[in-house]
């Protein structure tokens, strides 16, 4: 099957900064190799967007690029969050604006509790949630809060890591495998916090292997496809969709 055009949205011909978040030309390399290619996309606030493709796609690496991580480098393209010009910034700066990313290794710093490494993300920069707030989220880490992180299960240590965004000032959530090696009843709690998450206003790029566990809480969804931008549409639309879902994420 040829690949398809992405449907090209009527708001990407509109000021980038008019938008919440926005993404134009987005162009990214690891050395001389060409990863994320030429890739644009707006996401309303309060959303949550499905970054979605095989393996290779370049997800992950949109995602470091959005957080102003030092690999990959944008070369080309333009990130805007609230009007504010997130390509122009070093990644301590594009943090400190709200973009928060929860890597896959999750990076619990070891030998510090649960709430040391929540008063570590809440030293530098405006702070978010409370810590009380996040434990109603996450019970399990009230439970364990003068446990060290690094010691928590799999799926606690997402948890806090997600907790430790969300005690920062956060307008951007942008999540990197978040059910990896999850059991179903663990992921399931995460998917509820999310909800909740969005239901707070505050919006979500999940990049997600699960493409189905990502795609039922999603509102929209985009598809890369070795670099390139190949679908950007709702979720309900790639859930329905097989020949689509079959040709890009082979599923």
């Amino acid at each position: 099957m040829a690949m398809q055009e992405p449907k090209q949205a009527a708001s990407l011909n509109v000021d980038p900064r008019s938008h919440y978040f926005a993404v134009r030309g987005l162009q990214a390399y690891y050395g001389d190799s060409y990863i994320v290619q030429d890739i644009s996309f707006d996401i309303n606030e309060g959303e949550i967007l499905a970054l979605l493709g095989r393996n290779g796609a370049g997800k992950t690496s949109t995602l470091r690029t959005i957080a102003r991580t030092d690999s990959p480098m944008l070369r080309e393209g333009e990130i805007w969050l609230r009007g504010e010009p997130v390509h122009k910034m070093q990644s301590f700066e594009a943090a400190r604006h709200g973009i928060q990313l929860v890597p896959e290794d999750r990076r619990i710093i070891p030998g510090m509790t649960v709430e040391e490494n929540l008063d570590l993300a809440c030293i530098s920069g405006e702070t978010g949630w409370s810590y009380e707030r996040i434990y109603t989220l996450f019970p399990r880490l009230k439970e364990r809060r003068r446990q060290e992180g690094n010691t928590l299960s799999g799926g606690e240590q997402q948890m806090l890591a997600i907790g430790r965004a969300l005690a920062r000032d956060l307008k951007l959530l942008l999540l990197d495998e978040p059910y990896e090696g999850l059991a179903p009843v663990v992921r399931h709690d995460i998917e509820k916090a999310l909800i909740e998450v969005r239901n707070a206003g505050i919006t979500t790029i999940i990049v997600e292997q699960n493409a189905v566990a990502a795609l039922r809480i999603a509102d929209r969804a985009i598809i890369l496809d070795t670099g390139e931008l190949v679908f950007d549409g709702s979720a309900k639309e790639v859930l329905e969709k097989e020949s689509l879902r079959h040709e890009y994420l082979a599923i």
